[in-house]
């Protein structure tokens, strides 16, 4: 029954799941799919027995030195796939097959061959001691005969005894833990096995409800893709926009800076024209204020203080020293500017600033461009998404996955119930098993509470000083004790040994054959064997499940991958046999929608970068004649200072010798006309001075970009031309080349999603753990844990009591005579001669009739 269920849960999944074929590794751009909703499983197919494994495993190794062959795969192999007939070859082939079974069996041979001298001899044993002793032999006879070391072997007998019971005991209390932890074990296996059909119900319920989610999630593939085909303008126009900038925007560049430049040159044109001016006007005032100074000197050397001895040579340096008021630099014969101002003027007349604005704005505009170009083939693709979707809907509504659920859940239902009904006989027939078994581990114990007892009568009452024939009851009743277990001990050991000899041979087998090699997987290994379980099929599960024998599906793999909780589609190989490329083939309608945006087709020709007002106003500042301004002249004269000399300097000086001059008029007279210096410096040099350096810094920027005008003009023109040319020729292919990269984006999605899918089926999606839990715990929990390993202990336990029995027998017929009244004795002397009472017969001249015979 569990094998019918397993083969049917694994053509539901089969029903379900179908090939996904791998893709290539889509793009960037990851697209968050979720996770598939799964449920945890309840069974936990692990059993840990607890403090009795240490007898279990106590057993294992008992059967490893019994059996320390390996498993014999060759030897099953052989004997499963031999076809024996009449021939003499084919029983040959049989007897070597039995031989090599006879080998591996050899220590279960020998065990039980043992086990079962010991049956046939302990009985028969027993029966000739009964019968000997009622011939008074055996110790039959009621007389005890002197000996030396009696009481040394009393002693020995007597810790042999309890030696040996107390290993009975031991052995005893070995069965019964067994069979209390197989009780115990059969009545919780019931808690497992609704365990493991809880599990298989979640199996068969989350498979659809993951299936589902799988083809839900096509709406994230769709719905990103319908954004990025919304933003097609941003997405695909931007990337146009990027591969044209960088020709297109150093050339805007350059033209928006040379606009800057024409501005910056007429403000150039400007200051030196103002500046001109105003030095022309400057130096003229500054000329006559410098006469009239001269003259007011003159005038004022020409008093008669300065004939005086102390003043002439003063008066004499300062007259000659006049000849330095006068202007250095003449700006009057400077050429003007004018003409290349007007015609710069005229330039600006046309604001290039703005037409290159005017480039800039059509070259942005690129996205909405694309986007208006777009419109209808987007439209198509859209409606394109929407029917992919809309069939994989449809489609996943026509598998019949709701009918083979309801079938598998009713004979899932059906197999539980009938679980249920007959736990209860099991559990049954394991109280009649339990109730056999105890009834054995009472007899042994019958038999172990006859010796204790005999020991502690025989110890405790035991008398050395009294004769054999007066030794007390309790004493006496000691040694019935015993004969009473050497009774009970020759009649039950047979029916223990025989119990012993079939559990052993049973569970030692199931063990070595079925249980160890299940748990190495050299069973699965044997199973898998080509044409072992039928030899037209080289693969007996794939043939059963897929119908396929020559597809590789082994035990071992489906086991191990249901073992990791791997995906029921991989583990069973089910796009061998189920094939819905129906589901997730949307190939066909990725390549509709890569025709459909390869006929995206873009024009870009309404993009001017600068038309021909613009390079014709370019071109007319470029010869607007400011590379032919005498930049020589006016360095020449700029470089020069404004007066010949520091004027500051000159009255400081005429103040200083001022100074050397008697104090009266003629000293006044000079300090005002210093002081009259130091304000022509201060009001009309110093003006002077800063128009020079604005003519200066003026003259230079005109100097130092005349020169590259036509260069960086004609460099502008061409650069703008350039990256027009590449707008209006190259446009189509790098068109071409964006459209497919944004066409690998989108179907990128798709692939993603088809990937995500394979990815969740091999791994998520009917996560095949419950099948491997139902294996696990029919044989490593159910079979070999809780019923063999109990088995196995059972007969160990029982074992070791039914051998011990032996030395048991022995030593308490031997002790037994040293604690039974007998009838006669040796002869006794009294109490007072100091020894045990017994003399040597022929020393009294008395018969003893144990001696005479």
């Amino acid at each position: 029954m569990a094998v019918e269920l397993c083969l049917l849960l694994l053509s539901l999944c089969g029903s379900t799941i179908s090939e996904v074929q791998p893709l290539h590794k889509p793009p960037p751009g990851t697209l968050d799919f979720g996770f598939v909703p799964a449920k945890t499983y309840d069974t936990n197919a692990y059993h840990e027995p607890g403090p009795i494994g240490i007898l279990f495993r106590l057993v294992h190794s008992f059967l490893y030195l019994v059996q320390p062959n390996s498993f014999p795969q060759d030897l099953i192999k052989k004997l499963t796939q031999q076809k024996f007939g009449n021939v003499q070859s084919d029983y040959q082939k049989l007897f070597l097959s039995e031989l090599q079974a006879i080998y591996y069996e050899i220590g279960f041979i020998v065990s039980a061959a043992l086990g079962l001298l010991f049956v046939l001899l302990l009985p028969l044993v027993g029966l000739c001691f009964c019968m000997c002793r009622c011939c008074d032999n055996c110790g039959g006879e009621m007389h005890q005969r002197q000996k030396k070391n009696a009481d040394c072997r009393r002693g020995c007998f007597a810790m042999f005894l309890f030696v040996a019971s107390l290993i009975i005991s031991i052995g005893v209390l070995c069965a019964y833990a067994a069979n209390q932890h197989l009780t115990s074990q059969v009545r919780g296996a019931k808690n497992l096995v609704h365990s493991n059909f809880k599990d298989l119900r979640i199996f068969l319920n989350d498979t659809p409800g993951q299936i589902d989610y799988l083809v839900s999630q096509y709406n994230t593939t769709k719905n990103k893709a319908l954004s990025d085909l919304n933003n097609v303008g941003s997405l695909l126009g931007s990337r146009v926009q990027e591969r044209f900038a960088k020709e297109v925007r150093p050339a805007l560049d350059a033209a928006l800076t040379m606009a800057g430049a024409i501005r910056e040159t007429k403000e150039a044109l400007e200051n030196v024209s103002v500046s001109v001016e105003v030095l022309q006007e400057g130096t003229e005032r500054l000329h006559s204020n410098l006469t009239d100074v001269k003259i007011h000197l003159s005038n004022t050397l020409s008093d008669s203080a300065c004939s005086a001895a102390q003043a002439a040579s003063t008066c004499n340096v300062i007259r000659n020293s006049l000849n330095q008021l006068n202007i250095n630099a003449n700006f009057s014969g400077l050429p003007g500017v004018s003409a290349q101002l007007a015609k710069v003027n005229d330039v600006l007349k046309i604001d290039l600033s703005s037409l290159v604005q005017k480039g800039y704005a059509a070259f942005n505009d690129t996205p909405d461009l694309v986007l208006n170009q777009t419109r209808n083939i987007l439209s198509d693709i859209k409606n394109l998404l929407d029917l992919i979707g809309t069939n994989i809907t449809s489609f996943t509504q026509m598998l019949p996955v709701q009918k083979v659920l309801a079938d598998l859940t009713i004979y899932l239902t059906q197999s539980e119930a009938y679980v249920q009904d007959y736990f209860p006989l099991v559990e049954q027939y394991d109280f009649y098993r339990w109730l056999g078994c105890l009834i054995l581990c009472c007899m042994v114990i019958l038999i172990l509470v006859f010796y204790y007892l005999g020991l502690l009568c025989g110890t405790c009452g035991y008398d050395k000083h009294a004769s054999p024939t007066t030794r007390g009851c309790i004493s006496n009743t000691g040694g019935n004790f015993l004969m009473a277990g050497v009774g009970f001990s020759f009649l039950f050991s047979w029916v223990l040994m025989i119990t012993v000899v079939i559990t052993f041979v049973t569970g030692g087998n199931v063990e070595k054959l079925v249980c160890e090699p299940f748990e190495d997987r050299t069973l699965f290994k044997v199973l898998d064997t080509p044409y072992l379980l039928n030899r037209h099929w080289r693969n007996y599960l794939s043939a059963i499940v897929l119908k396929n024998p020559d597809i590789n599906l082994t035990f071992e793999k489906v086991y191990s991958d249901c073992k990791e909780n791997k995906g029921i589609y991989t583990t069973l190989h089910l796009e061998n046999l189920f094939n819905i490329n129906e589901f997730l083939n949307i190939s066909m309608y990725t390549e509709d929608v890569s025709l459909k945006i390869e006929h995206i087709n873009v024009n870009l020709s309404n993009i001017v970068l600068l038309d021909e007002i613009g390079k014709r106003n370019l071109l007319d500042f470029s010869s607007s004649g400011i590379d032919g301004i005498n930049f020589a002249a006016y360095l020449t004269e700029i470089n020069k200072s404004v007066t010949k000399v520091d004027l500051l300097s000159f009255a400081n000086d005429l103040e200083a010798r001022a100074d050397q001059l008697p104090k009266g008029a003629l000293e006044n007279a000079l300090k005002g006309h210093a002081n009259s210096i130091r304000m022509i410096h201060n009001q009309q040099v110093v003006p002077l001075e800063q128009a020079m350096s604005t003519l200066n810094q003026s003259i230079r920027l005109l100097q130092r970009t005349s020169s590259e005008f036509m260069v960086k003009v004609r460099n502008v023109i061409s650069a703008v031309d350039a990256a027009q040319f590449l707008i209006s020729n190259d446009a189509s292919l790098v068109i071409i080349q964006e459209t497919k990269k944004y066409m690998d984006m989108i179907i990128g999605y798709f692939k993603q999603y088809v990937e995500w899918v394979k990815e969740s089926i091999t791994t998520e999606v009917a996560a095949c753990k419950p099948i491997a839990n139902v294996i696990d715990t029919a044989v490593d929990i159910f079979l070999c844990s809780y019923v063999i390993d109990s088995v196995n202990s059972f007969w160990f336990g029982l074992g070791g009591c039914s051998i011990f029995l032996i030395p048991a027998i022995i030593c308490a017929v031997k002790l037994s005579k040293y604690y039974r009244r007998m009838d006669t004795e040796d002869v006794y002397d009294d109490m007072e001669n100091g020894n045990n009472g017994y003399h040597k017969e022929h020393l009294y001249g008395i018969h003893n009739p144990v001696m005479t015979r």
